[in-house]
């Protein structure tokens, strides 16, 4: 049984991680931290987990930790991770990250977007954790980068149009929109509940801090640099993102043709689903499981594909691909612990 410690427990992320973990059958949760909730249990702050765990957070510094876990998520804000990611890494534990502070691979694009990195020089051994690019490189690393919510949206919808050479890379643009857990737990006068209920706004126009990451990684399927137009949106759900993804397609090609290659590169991926050629998904087809359902189709009139590509925030987007990667890492069945049926209605 793998021994496993949730390094920042309290947010959104750090609930779920747990939640999912406590039906894993390789693996168990035996540390929990929150400075706030220190003392308290887990069970007591998130009253759905209740009668499930006897699990109590602590404040433990992590050299003591370390001695009682195999792998740890730190499911901390962008900035903190790099401080903390050192210390269990030289205890000789596993690391998978859930905030952006190693997904950057460069250092100046990283403190461009960000702050100044404290870790720098583990940048080079850091994996990106999209499993279905990056499976083999999972299986070796120590260090792992998990990916950001829109991103992993973004990316898994181009992929296969970027690696066969599809589209012009120029023309890119992403209109992503996701349910206000997506802004965390900590409250924020956008995200009450007031202000997003009976709306829809545009979020952070022209500089939300996916961007460089969602470039990064289609760059290298594109092969070469590309800059993209992303622009996220609020909706008043709780949880799920939608993106719609456009671009100037190189090549003539038939909606049905791109079905078939989409579902030809994700044939073998065990939480990617294609839609049949004209049919898109809903959010909420993917609420409350760790699939990213894609459907695609091609605008003979602009000579444009148009990609829609939904997951759960939380779950793909974030903790169910962590734990999705830890089973990777640690030689488990990929599932593990895994939804794989949605909560709808």
């Amino acid at each position: 049984m793998i021994r496993l410690c949730i390094y920042g427990g309290s947010g959104y992320t750090g609930q779920e991680l747990a939640r999912l973990l406590l039906n894993h059958p390789g693996a168990k949760v035996v540390s929990i931290t929150s400075r706030r909730f220190a003392g308290v249990s887990l069970a007591d702050v998130y009253p759905a987990l209740a009668g499930q765990t006897e699990l109590v957070y602590t404040n433990d510094p992590p050299e003591a930790l370390a001695k009682n876990c195999d792998l740890v998520f730190l499911a901390l804000p962008h900035g903190a991770s790099m401080e903390i990611a050192p210390i269990f890494l030289k205890a000789g534990k596993k690391v998978i990250d859930l905030s952006a502070d190693f997904r950057i691979r460069d250092v100046s694009v990283y403190e461009a977007w960000y702050r100044t990195h404290a870790a720098a020089a583990l940048i080079p051994e850091a994996v990106y954790g999209l499993p279905e690019l990056y499976r083999k490189e999972i299986r070796g690393t120590r260090l792992l980068a998990n990916p950001g919510c829109y991103p992993t949206s973004v990316i898994l919808g181009l992929a296969p149009a970027l690696r066969s050479r599809l589209l012009d890379p120029a023309s890119v643009i992403a209109d992503s929109k996701s349910g206000v857990s997506g802004s965390g737990r900590e409250p924020q006068i956008g995200s009450l509940f007031c202000e997003v209920a009976g709306g829809f706004k545009a979020d952070k126009v022209g500089g939300h801090r996916h961007t460089p990451e969602i470039e990064q990684e289609l760059s290298c399927l594109a092969g070469r640099p590309l800059t993209i137009s992303f622009t996220p949106h609020l909706l008043p759900l709780k949880r799920g993102i939608l993106s719609t993804i456009y671009a100037k397609l190189e090549k003539e090609i038939s909606t049905e043709e791109v079905a078939a290659l989409y579902r030809g590169f994700y044939e073998k991926e065990p939480f990617v689903r294609i839609c049949r050629a004209g049919q898109f998904p809903n959010i909420s087809s993917v609420a409350g499981s760790n699939f990213c359902d894609i459907g695609v189709t091609v605008d003979k009139r602009t000579n444009r594909l148009i990609v829609v590509s939904v997951i759960d925030n939380l779950i793909k987007g974030a903790s169910g691909q962590a734990i999705q990667n830890m089973n990777i890492m640690q030689g488990l069945p990929e599932a593990s612990g895994l939804p794989r049926t949605g909560l709808y209605p």
